[in-house]
């Protein structure tokens, strides 16, 4: 007797778990041989049975699964709205795009409006304002929460200011009172860029919940992964509605892939200097762009989803014990500080190696990656002295005297869940040998 469809779907189930298992074995730890990433994906059988399961279907487009995912993820935010991208890059796009739109009027971004920001992040938070004519306004940082420094707000103010965009710095919140109350009594949008802090919260409240817009990563590195993938969170209908047209070609229509008629009057509409009656399926109320991303993709952030409180627990787990083990290092290294009020849900370990020190950054970090344990900069350092942004518009609110500190003296290390306790323990080890002799060779010449 032929199998049906739900019996084959069960044997090949069974047969993806047997997969993993022969394909992903755990495997012991060697210090100094096996890697330390500070990021990676760290999966289950479960996500390859989703990800296969989504592949059965055929459906190659945004489906069931991205319904389903999009519905839990905007659960665990507490918000209205979420809609997938295919990257944290393009959600940063999209939330951007979105408030150009001409429906909101005054308060529209428009080409040469400024937006505050901060020199010391990631190229892609910047991005899209300069892609939109709008202008940075760069605001200096504070240490070691490596945030924006609040005090600068009213300095980096403008008759031309429309907006603040800024990310929570390697999942550590920023000053989330200051800057609501500031945007608020200016009229300004707030965009969160929360790539690196799902899960994080400030005063007991999730981020991504205080601003007008916020955006998420799903690649391989952040809290959940995709692979690729993003998303865009908001409670605003109308900022919904901007944000859903933009990713879809700027189209007018709202339908789902393969639907048609949602409004009702697709044959009705009269927009622009079309004939009464055009299509509403092929109007275009925004210049837009096609952010989607797959229901293969979504089927694996279905799973991840699952795993998540997990993650976020491994995170700070192995936050705190970094932290605990290089604490009697502060004589030569600042340790990372979660801003006041915060619960961070942090994306690493930074590290800032004191001027004082008798090393370097750079001599720190290249023993440890000959030790085999990833570092990386705190992204793009300052985005403003980077060869991308020359002859770009930008302006600077006082200086950035931190943000140069963090480019020339500060790193980070990992805390993602697949750094096991005996991984964490090595970095210890590795990072106390190191300044130990670097410490008594000092000690030594000073003699």
């Amino acid at each position: 007797m032929t199998p049906t469809r739900k019996e084959l779907r069960e044997q090949i189930r069974s047969l993806v778990s047997q997969y993993h298992a022969a394909a992903f074995p755990v495997t012991p730890f060697i210090a100094g041989k096996t890697p330390v990433p500070v990021s990676g994906r760290v999966f289950d059988e479960t996500d390859l049975q989703h990800v296969v399961d989504s592949g059965l279907d055929f459906w190659l487009t945004a489906g069931r699964f991205a319904a389903r995912f999009k519905k839990d993820f905007s659960a665990f935010f507490g918000l209205k709205h979420a809609l997938l991208v295919n990257s944290g890059s393009s959600a940063n796009l999209l939330a951007v795009a979105a408030l150009t739109a001409k429906t909101f009027g005054e308060k529209r971004l428009q080409p040469g409006d400024e937006v505050i920001a901060v020199a010391a992040g990631f190229p892609t938070t910047v991005n899209p304002l300069i892609q939109h004519g709008l202008v940075p306004v760069f605001v200096d940082v504070t240490l070691p929460t490596y945030n924006i420094d609040v005090s600068q707000l009213e300095r980096a103010l403008s008759p031309r200011t429309k907006a603040i965009m800024i990310a929570h710095t390697l999942g550590n919140p920023f000053d989330l009172a200051a800057v609501t109350a500031f945007a608020k009594a200016h009229d300004l949008w707030l965009i969160e860029d929360c790539c690196d802090a799902v899960g994080s919260t400030y005063r007991g409240r999730m981020v991504g919940t205080f601003g007008d817009v916020a955006t998420v990563s799903f690649y391989p590195a952040h809290h959940i992964t995709m692979g690729e993938g993003g998303c865009v969170l908001m409670n605003r209908d109308d900022v919904h509605k901007s944000a859903e047209s933009f990713k879809n070609w700027g189209r007018d229509c709202w339908c789902k892939p393969g639907a048609s008629n949602t409004c009702c009057k697709r044959f009705a509409w009269q927009l622009g200097t079309l004939p009464y009656g055009y299509d509403h399926k092929y109007i275009y109320s925004n210049i837009g762009y096609n952010l989607q991303l797959t229901d293969m993709q979504a089927a694996v952030g279905c799973a991840q989803l699952q795993h998540l409180p997990q993650f976020i627990a491994a995170r700070k787990k192995n936050f705190e014990i970094l932290s605990a083990g290089l604490k009697d290092l502060e004589e030569f290294l600042i340790l990372p500080e979660a801003t006041k009020g915060s619960d961070p849900s942090w994306f690493g370990f930074p590290i800032a190696v004191r001027s004082a020190a008798p090393f370097s950054r750079n001599d720190l970090v290249r023993h440890l990656e000959s030790k085999m344990i990833g570092t990386r900069m705190l992204f793009g350092g300052n985005l403003t002295r980077q060869p991308a942004y020359e002859g770009v518009p930008f302006r600077v609110a006082g200086d950035l005297k931190n943000t140069d500190f963090v480019m020339e003296r500060v790193f980070w290390i990992g805390v993602y869940p697949g750094i096991m306790p005996e991984m964490a323990a090595f970095m210890i080890e590795t990072t106390h040998d190191f300044v130990s002799t670097h410490a008594h060779a000092a000690s030594r010449r000073g003699g």
